[in-house]
């Protein structure tokens, strides 16, 4: 799986070497730079251009590619026995994808979970390493996924425009929140479901915040009240 960009290109040597077969370098670099790579051991392997674009699909890889171990999802039942985690219900983008991923790091979410399957070199990439931080896994039958997470005592809070004001919401212990998809939200079948259902209130009339930003202002207001 080849993963390109400089700051998740020094992450993931940094946090994960363990994952890398192989390192890729397409520019000339600074000696300090060079060294940093060299110190890990790492055979050092030489790109071209024209190589390193189709590597890279033609994406920014800023001369620093690698190829790691294909990303392995948690399991599901592992996860159900923590106490907060993220639903992202038909998600597409990856880029919102990544950017929940290290917000949701960052904030100490137990764990993701995707309704569908996504590139993961892309979501590795966008959220700069930190989907190999969180456990993410892959649960498509997301009725019985719920139906799970009721039985081990979840709470679920699900975020829709029409929902009650977060601020000053007190969360259960254990508790699962779902976003939906950039284009279409929630369906009902899922908001049914749905112990309560959050929202963020806005001074101006707008139609929506952008996923990613909307997801962490719930959490900051899940993790501190």
């Amino acid at each position: 799986m080849i993963v390109y960009g400089k700051q998740v290109f020094f992450y993931i040597l940094q946090k994960h070497k363990h994952l890398i077969n192989e390192i890729y370098l397409a520019k000339e670099c600074d000696k300090a730079t060079f060294n940093n790579i060299i110190k890990e051991g790492f055979k050092i392997n030489k790109l071209d251009f024209k190589k390193a674009q189709s590597m890279s699909k033609n994406g920014n890889h800023q001369g620093f590619l690698m190829d790691i171990k294909e990303y392995d999802f948690a399991d599901f039942a592992v996860l159900k026995k923590q106490n907060f985690l993220v639903l992202l219900y038909g998600l597409c983008d990856i880029g919102n994808v990544g950017a929940i991923a290290r917000s949701a790091y960052a904030f100490g979410v137990d764990g993701l979970l995707l309704s569908n399957e996504l590139p993961m070199s892309g979501v590795i990439r966008a959220s700069c390493g930190a989907a190999l931080d969180i456990k993410i896994a892959l649960k498509k039958d997301v009725l019985s996924l719920l139906n799970e997470l009721k039985l081990e005592g979840f709470s679920i809070y699900s975020s829709a425009k029409e929902g009650k004001d977060v601020r000053g919401f007190k969360f259960s212990d254990k508790k699962i929140l779902i976003m939906g998809s950039e284009g279409f939200g929630l369906p009902n079948k899922i908001l049914k479901k749905s112990d309560e259902i959050l929202s963020i209130n806005m001074k101006n009339d707008f139609d929506s915040l952008n996923v990613n930003a909307a997801f962490s202002i719930l959490c900051d207001r899940i993790v501190n009240g």
